[in-house]
């Protein structure tokens, strides 16, 4: 939450050059307070992990937060139980007239696939147009990221051959971004992926702010000039043992998989990983929150998109 001080106090113009969020008197009068709107497609196949990872990231905030969850009409999930879909997640058709402050799409293990041959690709496109208009920002990892820089600006993905597995070094380019408003200048964060975007294909879109790379991994992180689309290649969200719970999956499918990078203390599938990105990837989520989200949504959640 920002601090709230005195218009004229000397210190404002030196946090603010700091890029420390401030809320002058002034602003402070005018602002109306009521509960976040948040809806969260999630397209991952472990629907209870990745509702628990991404709640634990949202959860640690002092704003209120509603939230619903979203599943494909178009498609039947195999791993969870029907029963669970039922009782906590809706559809597009019952959501379409409604509008959110934020939104979550997550990522699916499907990037192998082109986007047209996936199978609810239709039903994702008229949902990520219906960001646009009912939306007020949106939040895409990994996969999702890919799939709303294809369908919004036309950036290709780009197969690596391997998998791109484990815990790799990011650098702040843009340090003054709210989005990254008490990071340090190098971070890491967990990835876990086949395909790639290019920072020369999102270079060459003036509507698009590129935000953070990695030497190893490429792009990370990537939003719209107007701050209504984030891109996160990544996965802050993901749990201690996530990455290992995926590469002892992969290794018992016969797959051909490396262990994940900077993950397993001397890279001994048996040791017990150490967690590094925590701090960073839950201040991420909470920037959202914060500067994309609540500081910017109109008060009467109607007029969002117009």
């Amino acid at each position: 939450m920002p601090v709230k001080i005195p218009d004229q106090l000397p210190s404002t113009h030196i946090l603010k050059n700091e890029n420390i969020f401030v809320m002058t008197e002034n602003i402070a009068m005018r602002q109306d307070i009521r509960p976040l709107r948040l809806l969260i497609l999630n397209l991952m196949p472990t629907k209870v992990v990745t509702e628990t990872q991404l709640l634990r990231k949202l959860s640690n905030s002092p704003l209120q937060v509603e939230i619903e969850f979203l599943h494909m009409l178009s498609y039947t999930s195999k791993n969870v139980d029907p029963e669970h879909l039922e009782s906590f997640y809706t559809t597009f058709n019952d959501v379409r007239s409604k509008h959110y402050d934020g939104m979550i799409i997550t990522g699916a293990p499907v990037e192998n696939l082109e986007f047209e041959d996936v199978d609810y690709w239709g039903e994702l496109c008229e949902i990520i147009e219906w960001t646009s208009s009912n939306v007020h920002s949106t939040f895409h990892i990994c996969w999702g990221a890919q799939a709303g820089l294809y369908y919004h600006y036309g950036i290709p993905k780009h197969s690596l051959g391997t998998k791109l597995s484990g815990l790799f070094k990011h650098t702040v380019l843009k340090p003054q971004s709210p989005f990254f408003r008490g990071f340090d200048d190098e971070f890491y964060m967990p990835h876990s992926r086949y395909t790639e975007v290019l920072e020369e294909d999102i270079l060459k879109v003036p509507e698009l702010e590129l935000l953070s790379v990695s030497e190893d991994a490429g792009v990370f992180a990537v939003k719209s000039q107007d701050s209504r689309r984030i891109f996160i290649t990544g996965h802050p969200e993901y749990d201690a043992d996530t990455l290992a719970l995926e590469y002892f999956r992969d290794i018992e499918k016969g797959l051909k998989i490396d262990v994940p990078v900077n993950y397993f203390p001397g890279d001994d599938p048996n040791a017990t990983p150490s967690v590094f990105w925590r701090a960073h990837a839950q201040l991420m989520y909470s920037n959202w929150l914060n500067y994309y989200v609540y500081q910017s949504t109109p008060y009467d959640i109607e007029k969002i998109g117009t």
